[in-house]
């Protein structure tokens, strides 16, 4: 009795001396080290270096455009529509996309090539914002990174002695990976974003058969920490025929995608 009611008062201590922060997603206290806005300060310092190690934007001003209101749409009915998000398309051959604390969001032309529809590109998007919305990055780099040098290098403008250079701590953020939970989370979480934007969910569904198509012939980083596609696909379809109903209106957007993407990228 005595060591249970010890650890209900270490417990609530414990966050209120380290930081403890509710994840929207799964409504469960979560320790956290960073704050939203250190966050922002994150994305703002490693954003540009990203971008840099990545091959640079699509110069494509069209096509980044229509990349980022897609996200927008989606922000919109997000736990966190407040926050200013950022959807930008590299011009890099990869297959990958991936999140930045504080709202940035990276897609590849890459990737964008394998997606036949707007409801696919949405499926990958919103997976990400998951990630931002919970603070599945900012978690992430705190443990792998380490906080003291991670907020070290965000607010000095010089690397201070010891610390990694912002191109060396870029690469370890390119490099961090997410838990099968984590992954988990941020599939069944984006298609909740898909269809409250009026989007087909099954946008998603299909865009993890592409992919699993795709890692048949080639390894592809982007799937290293994600659950098995198959495994994926069951419970995306199952989450899909239980919690969704009426997708009559909902948008695919075949059209748009292939005429604004899929056309400009191959000139």
């Amino acid at each position: 009795m005595f060591k249970k009611l010890g650890l209900l008062i270490i417990g609530p201590i414990y966050c209120f001396c380290c930081g403890c922060a509710t994840n929207p997603i799964t409504g469960e206290a979560q320790l956290m080290l960073i704050s939203e806005q250190q966050d922002i300060a994150i994305g703002q310092k490693y954003a540009p270096e990203v971008e840099k190690q990545m091959g640079g934007r699509v110069a494509d001003q069209l096509l980044q455009n229509y990349v980022d209101s897609v996200g927008q749409r989606l922000a919109r009915v997000s736990h966190k529509p407040d926050l200013q998000y950022h959807f930008v398309a590299l011009d890099s051959e990869t297959l990958n996309a991936f999140a930045l604390p504080g709202g940035y969001v990276f897609i590849t032309s890459g990737m964008l090539k394998k997606l036949a529809t707007e409801a696919q590109l949405t499926g990958i998007l919103s997976h990400e914002i998951i990630h931002i919305v919970a603070r599945h990055s900012s978690a992430n780099m705190s443990r792998e990174i380490g906080i003291s040098i991670l907020l070290s290098a965000v607010t000095s403008d010089k690397t201070p002695q010891g610390v990694l250079t912002a191109a060396d701590l870029t690469r370890q953020i390119l490099g961090l990976q997410y838990s099968r939970q984590q992954e988990q989370e941020a599939d069944l979480g984006g298609l909740d974003y898909m269809y409250r934007a009026g989007y087909n969910p099954y946008g998603m569904v299909e865009t993890v058969q592409m992919l699993e198509n795709e890692q048949k012939q080639r390894p592809i980083q982007f799937l290293s920490t994600h659950p098995a596609p198959q495994n994926r696909i069951a419970y995306l379809t199952e989450n899909i025929r239980t919690k969704y109903y009426n997708f009559e209106g909902l948008k695919i957007g075949k059209e748009d995608y292939h005429r604004v993407v899929l056309e400009r990228l191959s000139n």
